[in-house]
């Protein structure tokens, strides 16, 4: 499969691991939140809402919140977890909402995915004069040893940094500012393969390498001296954040 095919389809896998991603990929830090949101902001985007991580901490600032995403899987899992949060299916490519209809646009986990040259005059027509266009993602801090050994069984370097630190958007939004954000995130065995089980290459695997990708992970739970035996897994990230102001 060339390359343009294979992340197509990984960027459409998501809906068949739907509860995995809800079980096991984390949320995002407040400091992060806030730092994103622009000061009186009431209608807020979050595009590529997935099952709706973010969604929940726009929620809990009292925000009006319509969420878009692809994947009719990912938006039924958010919907039954937040049923009073408006949902639309939808792409950054061609958003359905009005001109000049929210405050904020924020792109958890997503933007990597999106063709940036259609994706960035989508975003600013619906932005109003003024608003914030927010990009977030979790990365994991592989500077202790079972993190880093985490990696290794996964095998990838790319899905770990998928252009994170410099996101490309460009005009008409202004210079991006960028902020990272040390936290750890809490989750158990289950939910550390539960997060391996969510990521998009391993969900494209063939039956029997997803198998083997899992079983390294179990293993690797099992074996390694700050992990074996824990029922809490205390998993370290940098939260990477980028905003850019529409004139």
């Amino acid at each position: 499969m060339d390359t343009d095919a294979a992340r197509r389809e990984q960027a459409a896998s998501f809906g068949a691991a739907a509860d995995a991603y809800e079980r096991g990929r984390p949320s995002y830090p407040d400091e992060a939140v806030d730092w994103l949101l622009p000061p009186g902001a009431r209608r807020v985007l979050d595009l590529g809402a997935g099952t709706g991580k973010l969604t929940r901490s726009l929620r809990a600032r009292g925000l009006d919140v319509v969420a878009v995403d692809p994947s009719p899987g990912m938006l039924a899992r958010l919907s039954a977890a937040l049923p009073d949060v408006e949902v639309r299916r939808g792409g950054a490519e061609r958003l359905p909402l009005p001109d000049a209809d929210v405050d904020a646009v924020l792109v958890a986990q997503a933007w990597h995915w999106v063709d940036p040259a259609r994706a960035v005059p989508e975003v600013a027509r619906v932005l109003r004069p003024g608003g914030v266009l927010g990009l977030v993602w979790n990365v994991r801090d592989e500077g202790s040893d079972w993190v880093a050994r985490l990696g290794e069984a996964l095998h990838r370097g790319d899905e770990q940094d998928p252009a994170t630190g410099a996101p490309v958007v460009g005009a008409p939004f202004a210079p991006v500012e960028r902020h990272d954000v040390r936290w750890v995130h809490t989750t158990t065995p289950q939910g550390l393969l539960d997060l391996v089980a969510s990521r998009s290459y391993v969900i494209t695997l063939p039956d029997a390498e997803r198998a083997r990708v899992l079983e390294r992970v179990a293993d690797l739970l099992r074996t390694h001296p700050d992990l074996r035996g824990r029922r809490e897994v205390p998993l370290p990230y940098v939260t990477r954040c980028s905003r850019t102001r529409r004139p």
